[in-house]
């Protein structure tokens, strides 16, 4: 391809693999309506605004980093999601810690009556699908530690999709932690 980037077009074109210590830093969606979306991202989730411009943008985060999600209505403002069967973003995958944090997650959304549209366990991960108000994907998801994922003879990864037991996640919160001394 004349001026571009590599000649394959695949994977590795330029000789080498990306550094491990790369991951994705942010997402910035488009919404139609920032107190909507804060409502949802904030009210509902539990993130926290970091920063704020006015009706036009809000970054917003866990922990108190600067932001991992940043929504604005630069394009957008009042606007309506894309049709089905067009390009674009299929869903933004929120991770957390362990399998508390993430039935945590799921019952914030079950109290605000947020409709799930499917719950996966994945073997390398348990994960909960839904649509925020401007109708970009979600998935909400906890990895499993390393050494329980499911592997095929050759050592590759056997990722499965089978059916997430909601109920089974959600008994999490009804187990205590023990305290130590």
């Amino acid at each position: 391809m004349a001026g571009g980037i590599g000649t394959d077009g695949g994977a590795g074109s330029t000789g080498s693999a990306i550094d491990p210590r790369v991951d994705i830093g942010h997402v910035h969606l488009k919404v139609s309506d920032i107190e909507r979306a804060l409502d949802f991202y904030c009210g509902v989730l539990g993130f926290e605004v970091q920063a704020r411009y006015g009706d036009q943008a809000a970054f917003i985060s866990a922990g108190g980093y600067h932001h991992h999600i940043g929504l604005n209505t630069w394009e957008s403002k009042g606007g309506s999601p894309p049709p089905p069967g067009t390009t674009g973003l299929y869903h933004v995958a929120i991770r957390y810690p362990d399998r508390r944090a993430l039935a945590d997650a799921l019952q914030r959304l079950i109290s605000a009556g947020v409709p799930i549209s499917g719950a996966s366990d994945h073997g390398v991960s348990e994960a909960v699908y839904l649509q925020d108000p401007d109708a970009n994907g979600i998935e909400i998801y906890r990895d499993r530690p390393a050494e329980e994922w499911p592997k095929n003879p050759d050592g590759s990864l056997a990722m499965i999709t089978e059916r997430l037991d909601l109920h089974g996640l959600l008994a999490e919160l009804d187990e205590r932690p023990t305290p130590t001394r």
